[in-house]
């Protein structure tokens, strides 16, 4: 009778061939653990297995140790600080200087205000000079109760920094004096104060009012 099918069914003295079975399951059905099979337990090949990861792990802290901040990283936060406390610094210098610029034109404002109210009361009172100069010169003061009270008023303005301008044989000044007449004089080479027909003031280097005069001048 002719032999049929497989001659791999049938092995040497017409015994069956008992199949191999393989497992390849991962996970042992029995224990639950994982399952490494002898070609995955061998050293991966390389370029293609990663690393697990412990040494995953263990390369990040290496990484992380062997990297170096850079100085001006380091001294970042203190330059900051010390940048801020500079701007601080010349903030409040220039508030300081302002200040004192300040205070320096308000108290010359306050001076200039002062020796303005001063002038003012001076100038109201030239008219009281001027009649107080003519009853001198008519000789209504000599002897009389009222000599007294102009020479205190005199004094008291002098205090205040007001100076007459009545001196005769000076050269003439047009800054300080008004020429109302001119004469030829005699052995004059400039132009002379001869007589004041009314005398000025000045306060200082400020001029109230200038003297009236007679100018003598060269014939």
């Amino acid at each position: 009778m002719p032999h049929h099918g497989n001659e791999e069914e049938h092995s040497e003295g017409n015994e069956p061939r008992k199949p191999v079975i393989r497992d390849n399951r991962k996970v042992d059905p029995e224990t639950g653990a994982a399952r490494h099979p002898d070609s995955e337990a061998g050293a991966p090949a390389q370029g293609n297995a990663a690393p697990t990861d412990g040494d995953a792990l263990s390369q990040a802290e290496e990484i992380l140790n062997g990297v170096e901040v850079p100085a001006e990283e380091s001294v970042a936060p203190g330059a900051a600080a010390e940048a801020q406390a500079a701007e601080l610094r010349n903030d409040l210098l220039r508030l300081q200087a302002e200040y004192v610029n300040y205070r320096k034109r308000v108290e010359r404002d306050r001076a200039v205000a002062g020796e303005m109210a001063v002038i003012g009361v001076l100038n109201s009172l030239l008219p009281v000079l001027d009649d107080v100069d003519a009853a001198r010169q008519h000789g209504d003061l000599e002897g009389g109760p009222f000599a007294a009270i102009a020479t205190k008023l005199e004094n008291a303005l002098k205090t205040y920094g007001l100076e007459r301008i009545s001196e005769t044989g000076v050269e003439f000044d047009p800054t300080i004096h008004e020429a109302l007449i001119q004469q030829p004089g005699e052995d004059i080479q400039v132009d002379t104060v001869s007589q004041v027909l009314r005398s000025g003031y000045r306060s200082g280097e400020r001029v109230l009012r200038a003297a009236q005069v007679i100018v003598a001048v060269p014939a």
